[in-house]
């Protein structure tokens, strides 16, 4: 069994266990378009050469990288660097006008949008609740979708892992819980079918410090446990610092650098990789002690 780092603390680094690379799970295998032959890949997801444009606005520039197999890539970067974008290209909610883009390998422009994203989990940046919904009908969403045999339990299972025990939150409709919580209960509904992959845009942004730092508390435990991948979308480089295995840092259209925060540290590619540096550090100086 490998291990993982999944937090980091001013007194160290904590390791967790993680699963070994193989992303062909039992989700994945449901999936129409999934060839036996990618049993074990250490690429889940893969951009190649990724271009788009809405209107006469270019938002990806030919844009290529790859995730590994049970690590956290965080893209970073300000308002309109095409960082959603990007991650939408990856379930299809985004069609590049050029480029490829693989899951497990495989090449999914002839893949149904609604199978792969089923497949997907995917938690936005409001959450995306049925107001009208129950916390529990919200989390079995997916399950339900995908056919599992007891979705309820599936979404019960989710919800305890996130910190949301269903005997008291099961039934409250959202509007009954914080904003935090909420964001859980998203979380949980992205991860109750067991995907292996995640996909968050901006997931923790419109939270206080402190429903951020449980929410961030959570979401390491869950990861630590279930050891999926992830891509995180954040303009929040101390976010990214936190959770990410690897960062890439993007500006209109194009990555600047891609690399763990001790490389982006070390050797910045790129004048705007220094100053982002520069800028999140002295954010945070205030609030160290002297």
């Amino acid at each position: 069994m490998s291990t993982r780092r999944v937090k980091k603390a001013a007194s160290g680094i904590v390791w967790h266990k993680a699963r070994e690379p193989a992303i062909c799970f039992e989700s994945l295998s449901r999936l129409p378009w999934y060839h036996p032959d990618c049993s074990t890949v250490t690429v889940a997801l893969e951009a190649e050469a990724l271009h788009h444009a809405y209107g006469g606005t270019i938002t990806l520039r030919g844009v290529s990288l790859q995730v590994r197999t049970g690590s956290l890539l965080a893209i970073v970067g300000e308002s309109g660097s095409g960082k959603t974008t990007l991650l939408r290209c990856f379930n299809r909610l985004v069609q590049p006008t050029a480029g490829v883009v693989r899951v497990a390998g495989v090449d999914v422009r002839g893949t149904p949008g609604d199978a792969l994203r089923r497949r997907l989990g995917f938690v936005p940046q409001t959450g995306g609740l049925l107001p009208h919904w129950t916390v529990l009908r919200n989390a079995a969403l997916v399950p339900r979708l995908v056919g599992h045999t007891n979705p309820e339990r599936a979404a019960a299972e989710a919800l305890t892992l996130v910190g949301l025990p269903p005997a008291e939150f099961g039934e409250r409709l959202p509007y009954e819980l914080s904003g935090g919580q909420r964001q859980r209960v998203a979380l949980a509904r992205a991860l109750a079918a067991r995907q292996d992959i995640v996909l968050l845009d901006e997931p923790f942004g419109a939270l206080d410090a402190l429903s951020r730092a449980v929410v961030h508390e959570a979401f390491e435990r869950v990861r630590g446990e279930l050891g999926f991948t992830a891509v995180l979308v954040t303009h929040d480089l101390a976010e990214a610092a936190r959770l990410a295995d690897e960062i890439a840092v993007m500006r209109g259209g194009i990555i600047e650098q891609i690399g763990t925060l001790d490389a982006l540290r070390r050797a910045p590619a790129t004048d705007y990789v220094e100053e982002l540096l520069f800028r999140a550090t002295a954010a945070a100086r205030p609030l160290v002690r002297p």
